[in-house]
């Protein structure tokens, strides 16, 4: 156990020379740290456009499906003669004639 009586001597490695010298070093280390922060608040900010973008998206897809039912409603038939009533338009009785059926039937 000889490491017990040693002690590590901090002032040996840590003196005015050593960190004049390491000051380069120090900067790099420094601009990392701000580089790593702001990518952290980059990411956070485009996770929150993300998100926002998604909801806008599911509201326009709610909307779109909610006007085409609505659309699809007011286009079936018994509407539509409902809405043109009003115009004083009715529904025809008598089944359509083919014109090409009669045009053979006078030759």
């Amino acid at each position: 156990m000889a490491l017990k009586g040693q002690k590590i001597d901090f002032k040996k490695w840590f003196n005015y020379r050593w960190i004049v010298q390491n000051v380069p070093f120090f900067l790099f280390l420094a601009l990392l740290a701000v580089v790593y922060i702001a990518n952290g608040h980059y990411a956070d900010n485009t996770i929150r456009k993300i998100n926002t973008t998604t909801r806008q998206i599911k509201e326009q897809e709610y909307e779109y499906k909610t006007l085409n039912g609505q659309l699809m409603f007011q286009g079936r038939q018994s509407e539509v003669s409902k809405v043109v009533e009003a115009l004083g338009l009715k529904e025809t009785i008598q089944q359509p004639v083919k014109i090409m059926d009669t045009l053979k039937a006078a030759q």
